[in-house]
């Protein structure tokens, strides 16, 4: 199984007038978007199932990939590696799944897939960590294909 996880683009920083799930993305936050998102179009296999949070600014982003998506109040900020990966269906899900979501929740699963030290690893804003799960002698093994960047595509 495949996991791509995409952390959203740069978004508007949290003031007094809006709510945290309503804060957009900025113009850079825009750029971002649709540069993974052209690499994203061009990697990601026809049958990959998309999701993502509820926040405007998860919205806005996977919405640059101009695919079908379904939004999850389970990946809404806060939400937890286990959620995450429930919804997901990991690791025996048939086609990909590219989840678009928020620190900590993806630096969390992304650490306890990896089995890190630490309990959490820093994601960019609009970065791509593309995992997958394979069996090797018997064993269960979370692989990393790829990490992204916007500013390197």
């Amino acid at each position: 199984m495949d996991l791509i996880l995409w952390r959203h683009a740069e978004a508007l920083e949290l003031d007094g007038g809006m709510s945290d799930l309503e804060r957009p993305l900025t113009r850079r936050g825009d750029k971002q978007a649709a540069r993974m998102a052209a690499w994203l179009d061009r990697q990601l296999p026809e049958g990959a199932r998309i999701l993502c949070s509820p926040a405007v600014r998860t919205e806005q982003t996977v919405r640059a990939l101009g695919r079908k998506y379904k939004v999850h109040e389970e990946l809404r900020p806060g939400a937890s590696p286990e959620q995450l990966l429930q919804l997901a269906g990991w690791p025996g899900a048939k086609a990909p799944v590219l989840i678009v979501g928020h620190q900590p929740t993806l630096g969390e699963t992304i650490s306890r897939l990896l089995r890190m030290a630490e309990p959490e690893c820093s994601v960019k804003k609009g970065a791509v960590w593309w995992l997958r799960n394979r069996e090797r002698e018997s064993q269960q093994q979370t692989v990393v294909v790829t990490v992204q960047t916007a500013e390197l595509l």
